[in-house]
């Protein structure tokens, strides 16, 4: 397609993954006490692990905090219900550049995405306290740490969404495969640098002196990325297998004899 036809086709799949995304936050705002309970409970455990639950609480600074803070709420239930239309918009937008053949993968795609995206989220969040916990011990004995709730809770969900969205490196590096712009052999040529930003996010995620939880993190994207790149290395395989098999099939028989 001609370049304007691109950003065209680029306008709409966002327009439609803004829709999704609105419609998940307007049940997001009528969810906000169950999903803002959750987002709390990593910093209550902490608090309740120090024996501090009266030293160590959140804080709404302002008059329109409350509403600010349901409204960053709302927008963050509606990125995670809508994972799946977003997603799909996402591939959608690179399937014009896919064969025939190689567009009956957009179902294991989506179907692949939208579980690895929330499995991302859920391990955070399962990792989540242990960081809070290390990071509130760290409040001096005789003081009140009085945190402000709309950047405790914009913490952690820029925590949830950054893993969340590093899960998904490995579907997309497949999809920009199967395009034809990311041949398996330059994913491997990065794997180093892939390897030492999956265990920064981990660390960074997971600040505290025990190493476990980090590598409980680290090691499934590494594992991702490897798998991605074995994904890759086949349908580079099987796509030089098609294209030998179309050249033959397209020379003449005194052609094809010397071959």
């Amino acid at each position: 397609m001609p370049l304007g036809s691109h950003l065209r086709e680029l306008r709409n799949r966002l327009v439609w993954s803004a829709v999704a995304v609105l419609l998940g936050a307007v049940a997001g705002w009528f969810l906000f006490d169950l999903v803002f309970g959750l987002l709390t409970v990593p910093l209550t455990e902490a608090a309740r692990e120090a024996g501090r639950e009266d030293d160590i609480t959140t804080n709404i600074g302002s008059v329109t905090g409350a509403f600010d803070l349901k409204v960053k709420v709302s927008i963050f239930t509606g990125l995670l219900v809508s994972s799946p239309v977003w997603l799909w918009q996402l591939w959608a937008f690179v399937t014009p550049g896919l064969t025939r053949r190689e567009k009956r993968y957009t179902v294991g795609f989506v179907v692949a995405a939208v579980p690895l995206f929330l499995s991302g989220v859920a391990l955070a969040y399962v990792a989540l306290p242990r960081a809070v916990s290390f990071l509130v011990d760290l409040t001096p004995e005789g003081t009140v740490n009085i945190i402000d709730t709309s950047m405790y809770i914009g913490f952690i969900m820029r925590i949830l969404l950054a893993f969340g969205a590093s899960f998904l490196l490995p579907v997309v590096l497949v999809a920009l495969n199967f395009v034809g712009l990311l041949p398996a052999r330059t994913i491997l040529a990065a794997w180093r640098w892939v390897v030492v930003l999956a265990f920064v996010l981990a660390a960074v995620l997971t600040p505290s002196p025990e190493p476990t939880a980090m590598f409980f993190l680290a090691i499934p994207l590494c594992a991702l990325f490897f798998l991605a790149i074995g994904v890759a290395a086949i349908n580079d395989r099987r796509r030089r297998r098609r294209d030998e098999h179309e050249g033959y099939a397209g020379l003449s028989d005194d052609e094809a004899a010397p071959l």
